[in-house]
């Protein structure tokens, strides 16, 4: 694992370095939660301006869409390999040396992809209740401040840091 500079410590303030600890925390939620978010802004910004120049991120989401599967399928189910590998090139998204790689990856790593689609749909939700609480007076820049400033947390920690900001914002009217 990367000490300084690297994934987790993108998600800190910044300091000269981080302590052990601080690096020794992953909440896969959170980290690849916010890839996925960030990924979305690019649709959201309208920079895909038509299916040829989204094709890319329309593929990501089949294969995001196939790793739920295949995470659930062999966790909860108790899928074997060949069955993921058969679901697999039912819905194929990717290159056989890559679903075969992704495949072992959802078995070694249970809730990996689960983890990541959570942690997309708790920032989208945490960002519509913003919205919401705020109206036109929200402004997504502040927002992503809020969420990214705080290092990498446990989604519930997230929720509770953007209600007490909510909190705070309704306080100073």
């Amino acid at each position: 694992m990367k000490v300084c500079p690297g994934i987790i410590s993108r998600f800190r303030p910044p300091s000269p370095c981080h302590s052990p600890r601080s690096v020794s925390s992953f909440y896969n939620a959170y980290i690849e939660g916010w890839a996925l978010y960030a990924e979305g802004l690019g649709k959201e910004l309208g920079f895909y301006k038509d299916l040829y120049s989204d094709y890319g991120r329309l593929n990501g989401e089949l294969l995001r869409a196939d790793r739920l599967v295949l995470d659930t399928g062999v966790h909860d189910l108790h899928w074997t390999r060949a069955q993921m590998l058969e679901f697999f090139h039912a819905h194929p998204p990717t290159s056989e040396p890559d679903m075969q790689a992704e495949t072992d990856r959802y078995i070694a790593w249970p809730g990996q992809a689960l983890g990541y689609m959570l942690g997309q749909q708790t920032i989208l939700h945490l960002r519509e209740k913003v919205r919401t609480a705020l109206g036109s007076k929200f402004d997504i820049r502040k927002f992503h401040d809020v969420v990214l400033s705080g290092g990498a947390l446990p989604l519930n920690l997230l929720t509770d840091r953007v209600d007490a900001w909510i909190a705070d914002l309704k306080g100073q009217k």
